[in-house]
């Protein structure tokens, strides 16, 4: 059983023992502190927090547990139900409510659920905020209250509605246009609150839907991350049917992965970097990524005479960048569109939107729109964290080594070499170290990873364990 508490939330397993995986009393401590965060920052008797989840099968239990904790602090809950992680984000701002919370455990498997914050303005809340939450928590810092001042909850349809009404209205989504394309399209949505909410942009736009794993019951047909090696269905899917692309997005809708007409990966890497060419064409600004994003971005920015701001990995690390930049666009190569005036969060919907927009106004096949940009190709790998294993150490080991080379600590430790580069770190999600590579060719980008992996390696058997 697996439980992280961090900074972006509380995510874990179900079962087990409280305080090993994500069991009721976890779920009730967590709810607890974030609630008595946001009451006394608010400074109100009697807070808002606006409540969504995607269909995993523990979701009803969680919602009841959070809902019912909120309840017991004296908050009044707004229950979406099945709901988008960007629906949700805007139903925060749109309902004036104090907070927000997400019950989904994003690209994870099945098993795994999480508890996502959001602040006021529906955007992920910061690290100093997490770390308050988490001293709270730790410390059984709340108080409940009396009968008298108990909250309710009451449920709310058709955010959905109001979030894809909003995609339409941008005028960056062509909507004449994507009609006048007639496109053929296949849905992988796992079996999640995308196998409604997809297809129905897509019906908004004109878009025939072809539909697989879109039945939102919360039983995952394969792993939920949308990599090459679960797209499988979507891929033969799309060849079978002569579609003109296939759309994949995780159980909660925040990343969007494509596959072209003839069946090969668009590539999550470039999802990001096609929404860019069409918004940087169109807007004032430039983009950003977080570290670990390929530098194919770089290449369309500087077509449009634009920079590519990179940093740290995570929602809220880009979100920040974008803001002191004033970036018109933004997000993360795991397929993570953020579109400034829209709302600051990834939003596949919004990418959907802005990526067919930009293949009907080209009038290209989805393959001819990835060969018109760079190849670079990223390995990513990662280390399972063992007990006592000095993360920090092997970084500065690894720093040490790599002095001589342009290198950043923004976040872990990212090194260049010539056009390649490594980027080593701690998951925020997982009890991992990832390590990506990117170079010109898969080849040279896995032999660069390998030889990383294997410094690792050599260093963590000299480095002593953490105590």
């Amino acid at each position: 059983m697996t439980l992280i508490r961090s900074i972006s939330g509380i995510r874990g397993t179900l079962g087990g023992a409280p305080g090993q995986g994500l069991t009721p009393p976890d779920v009730v401590r967590y709810a607890a502190a974030f609630g008595t965060f946001i009451m006394q920052r608010s400074g109100k008797a009697k807070p808002r927090m606006v409540l969504g989840r995607d269909a995993r099968i523990s979701g009803p239990l969680v919602r009841d547990l959070v809902a019912a904790t909120l309840n017991g602090l004296g908050f009044d809950v707004i229950d979406l139900g099945l709901a988008s992680t960007p629906t949700v984000e805007m139903a925060v701002v749109g309902e004036r409510a104090d907070a927000g919370i997400i019950l989904t455990a994003s690209h994870n498997p099945a098993q795994w659920n999480a508890l996502k914050l959001l602040n006021e303005r529906g955007e992920f809340i910061s690290a100093e905020d997490g770390a308050e939450v988490l001293r709270i928590a730790e410390a059984d810092r709340y108080s409940f209250a009396p009968v008298e001042d108990l909250g309710t909850t009451s449920s709310l349809l058709g955010w959905t509605q109001r979030h894809i009404a909003a995609i339409l209205a941008l005028d960056l989504v062509d909507v004449p246009a994507i009609k006048a394309a007639k496109f053929r399209v296949v849905v992988d949505a796992v079996n999640s609150v995308g196998g409604e909410c997809v297809p129905e942009l897509l019906d908004a736009l004109g878009v025939e839907a072809i539909k697989i794993h879109c039945t939102p019951n919360g039983h995952f047909p394969h792993n939920p991350e949308p990599l090459p090696e679960n797209l499988k269905d979507l891929c033969e899917a799309v060849v079978a049917n002569n579609a003109h692309l296939g759309i994949a997005v995780d159980p909660d809708v925040d990343r969007l992965a494509l596959v072209c007409e003839d069946g090969s990966l668009f590539g999550e890497e470039y999802t990001l970097v096609a929404c860019a060419d069409h918004v940087l064409a169109h807007r004032p600004g430039d983009t950003v990524s977080n570290l670990s994003s390929t530098r194919a971005l770089d290449d369309v920015a500087a077509k449009h005479g634009r920079s590519r701001h990179a940093s740290a990995v995570g929602e809220v690390n880009v979100v920040t960048c974008m803001k002191e930049v004033g970036a018109a666009i933004g997000g993360e190569g795991n397929g993570g569109v953020i579109l400034s005036e829209l709302h600051y969060g990834r939003d596949a919907l919004a990418g959907i939107a802005l990526f067919l927009t930009l293949l009907a106004k080209r009038g290209v096949s989805c393959s001819a729109l990835r060969r018109s940009y760079p190849d670079y190709f990223i390995s990513k790998n990662k280390i399972d964290l063992q007990a006592g294993m000095d993360v920090q150490g092997l970084v500065d080991a690894m720093q040490q080594r790599h002095a001589q080379q342009p290198h950043s600590t923004v976040d872990g430790l990212r090194i260049e070499f010539g056009n390649t580069w490594v980027h080593l770190r701690r998951s925020n999600t997982e009890p991992i170290i990832r390590v990506y590579a990117e170079a010109p060719s898969m080849a040279e980008a896995d032999a660069l990873a390998h030889r990383i992996l294997s410094e690792l390696a050599e260093l963590a058997a000299a480095t002593p364990a953490a105590r």
